[in-house]
């Protein structure tokens, strides 16, 4: 299913067995106006769907340009572990979230 989005957006993933290095949302699945949105882009439009305050949050960030904030979102997935730590393990979605994954 991943390949197929991929393909379809013409989006290679540097391994294909493990998919693309990056965080994709995608909107309108399967339709003609399917999009994926990647890195910055993709965390703006999750923000803007969790519980307040995350989407003034996004309302916020939204007003940076995009070549700042895709650096901010580089600097931070490389030192996301330093800030947050690293589970033991992967937390499994629930049967009710698990229909938002891939």
């Amino acid at each position: 299913m991943v390949a197929g989005i991929l393909a379809r957006q013409g989006i290679g993933a540097p391994d294909p067995e493990s998919g693309p290095d990056t965080i994709l949302v995608v909107r309108e699945f399967g339709h003609p106006a399917e999009l994926v949105l990647v890195r910055s882009e993709a965390v703006l439009a999750l923000l803007a769907e969790l519980p307040h305050p995350w989407p003034t949050v996004e309302i916020v960030l939204g007003w940076i340009p995009r070549p700042v904030l895709d650096l901010g979102y580089r600097l931070v997935t490389r030192w996301r572990y330093r800030i947050w730590g690293r589970l033991e393990n992967c937390p499994v979605p629930t049967a009710e979230n698990g229909r938002h994954f891939l």
